[in-house]
């Protein structure tokens, strides 16, 4: 579960109905895929700065990290913006593709948000996360029982 958690675009929100359906119990489905999600944002944080300078070298990739900047800023993630903080948590919290630990980590890279406030807002986005998904899972779980 920590490894599924860990992986982009899975995250905990696949990991914790995964390990529930694997047969684990859902309080330690959750307290796996939140570890594993939640070493993704540490080190999110401190390589892509590092790896975006990098390609960025390259002008294909140049051109690819501007149009992904372009994008994000032009989409909006308004209230990542106007909030800064605060918008990186909601948008993390709220358990929906594209939302998790991994996009949060570019969006504070593309923001500029500094990396300590960045961290912790991630961290208990994750958290929040994950407590929403449990409770969906479980009562999924209970819905499946009651039916049989």
């Amino acid at each position: 579960m920590v490894l599924v958690a860990a992986l982009p675009v899975v995250e905990l929100r696949g990991a914790i109905p995964l390990g529930v359906a694997l047969g684990l119990p859902p309080w330690e489905a959750f307290l796996l895929s939140l570890l594993g999600n939640l070493l993704v944002a540490p080190v999110a944080l401190a390589l892509l700065p590092w790896a975006v300078g990098l390609a960025t070298r390259n002008p294909f990739f140049a051109r690819l990290w501007r149009a992904l900047e372009a994008r994000v800023r032009l989409r909006g993630e308004e209230q990542v913006q106007r909030l800064g903080a605060l918008g990186l948590f909601l948008f993390v919290a709220v358990p929906l593709p594209g939302t998790g630990a991994w996009s949060g980590a570019v969006l504070a890279v593309v923001l500029g948000l500094r990396r300590r406030y960045a961290l912790l807002a991630i961290s208990l986005g994750v958290l929040g996360a994950g407590l929403i998904v449990l409770l969906l899972t479980g009562g999924a779980v209970a819905g499946l029982n009651y039916l049989r």
